[in-house]
């Protein structure tokens, strides 16, 4: 009788056992949960960061054509009023006139010095959005792997219960696929596209 006893009570420790490292697996699950929620968070407040960046870097730039467009009416305008000017003091100060006014279309286009040419501005604004890019796929890949750690999750959790070995494989190879999508959105965010 004792024997039996006995018996069942290592049955019990082996189960015991196997509860908890299922309960460590649930631990690292939901810690590497944890990393792929922050970094998705992290990716998503990049993502609006350099949207407004970009836009804001187009609105400059769109500006900076308008400023140009209204220096090139006015200076043909001024153009046209030079050539039925007969007082040479008038057309000299309109050519001088003429002359700033294409020195800053001119620095509009272009403005290496301060960055805010046409030029500057489109190179900076499409950096922007390559950057919103990348920080969009990475966060969709953070998402993935969030979702495939939630199930993962929910199946170690269910092996508990039944006591059903394959939950606990799912779970492991759920993780493992989730730690690929994290590594991925990490290095190489247009890597995969799931959806």
């Amino acid at each position: 009788m004792t024997g039996g006893h006995g018996h069942h009570g290592a049955g019990h420790d082996e189960h015991g056992g196997g509860n908890k490292k299922i309960a460590l697996l649930i631990s690292v699950l939901a810690l590497l949960l944890a990393i792929s929620e922050t970094l998705g968070k992290s990716a998503q407040t990049a993502t609006l960061a350099r949207n407004i960046e970009a836009a804001n870097l187009w609105s400059f730039f769109q500006a900076k054509t308008i400023r140009m467009t209204v220096l090139r009416a006015a200076s043909e305008e001024m153009e046209i009023a030079m050539k039925y000017a007969t007082d040479s003091e008038a057309r000299q100060s309109m050519q001088h006139r003429l002359e700033l006014w294409k020195r800053n279309h001119d620095r509009y286009d272009d403005e290496p010095e301060t960055g805010e040419g046409r030029k500057q501005l489109s190179v900076r604004a499409k950096a922007a959005e390559k950057k919103r890019d990348d920080a969009a796929a990475a966060h969709h890949q953070y998402e993935v792997a969030s979702a495939a750690l939630q199930i993962a999750i929910v199946l170690a959790s269910a092996a508990i219960i039944t006591g059903i070995a394959a939950l606990i494989w799912g779970a492991i190879g759920l993780g493992g696929v989730a730690v690929a999508f994290t590594a991925i959105g990490l290095f190489n965010p247009h890597l995969v596209h799931l959806f």
